[in-house]
């Protein structure tokens, strides 16, 4: 999805990316419940009161409540920007020392045919070093703080939000209102803790609920609970089919009366 290349120093690292997750959640349209076809949906100026095509659409920012400033392409292609094909690392640092929070999408790096060697070089000193690196790169006309570490012998590269991405904690309600806790119950709970401590293993975590709904479809399908949506009626055809039996009654009424038209009158006998 993305071509570049990683710099450190002198050392120039050419790639490829590629997206290393997907989203696997049960997806489901929405159906007229009268006839089960798929709901459409438009996009309409309700100033206008009609729909609007695509190339009738611009960006908008709203700077103040119902008040927008436009940006066009040319705007945005004015902006300076000397990321677009390059991850130029700004720091290493210590895995630890990034907090979660901060991760968003995960990316696999691979190495271009000319960068192979640069790439294993690159994969062997963070993992001889443990160091996890800090960079940033524009993907998509976005530029996103990037971290690039090593998993399973490969390099990845983690999307990351930029500190004033991450909401402050102080907002939650209710975060930081210290209630007194018992030395026993706080040991019972390091206690419960150490028991149920195990090694990672993310082999044995699976998604119950999308297994249970995709089980539910199978059988709904097996069982032919099938909603398919109702044929639609093609007036088309309706039609030529209504004008062709009108035109050949006309057509028979215009006959009987043309015979009976044809026919001689009988002549009065005195």
């Amino acid at each position: 999805m993305w071509k570049g290349a990683v710099s450190f120093g002198l050392v120039n690292v050419p790639i490829k990316m590629f997206t290393a997750t997907e989203n696997k959640s049960v997806k489901f349209r929405n159906l007229h419940k009268d006839c089960n076809t798929p709901i459409k949906y438009q996009r309409v100026c309700p100033n206008c009161e009609r729909e609007v095509e695509s190339e009738e659409i611009v960006r908008g920012y709203e700077y103040q409540k119902g008040t927008f400033v436009v940006i066009n392409d040319e705007d945005i292609e004015a902006i300076p920007n000397e990321n677009t094909k390059s991850i130029d690392i700004m720091d290493f640092v210590n895995l630890k020392d990034i907090d979660p929070v901060f991760f968003d999408k995960t990316y696999y790096l691979a190495p271009e045919e000319t960068g192979k060697k640069a790439y294993n070089l690159l994969t062997e000193a963070l993992s001889k070093t443990k160091r996890v690196a800090v960079a940033k790169v524009v993907i998509r006309s976005k530029e996103s703080l990037v971290a690039i570490r090593v998993y399973k012998g490969t390099l990845v590269l983690e999307t990351m939000h930029f500190p004033d991405e991450v909401r402050n904690v102080k907002e939650v309600p209710g975060v930081g209102e210290k209630v007194k806790v018992s030395d026993n119950e706080l040991d019972m709970a390091k206690e419960l803790i150490e028991k149920l401590s195990a090694k990672f293993d993310p082999e044995k975590y699976t998604d119950e609920y999308r297994n249970q709904l995709m089980s539910l479809i199978e059988q709904k399908v097996q069982g032919k609970e099938i909603a398919q949506p109702k044929a639609k009626r093609d007036d088309s055809v309706v039609d030529l089919m209504e004008a062709l039996e009108s035109s050949l009654n006309a057509v028979k009424k215009e006959a009987v009366t043309s015979s009976n038209k044809k026919k001689p009158r009988k002549k009065k006998t005195g």
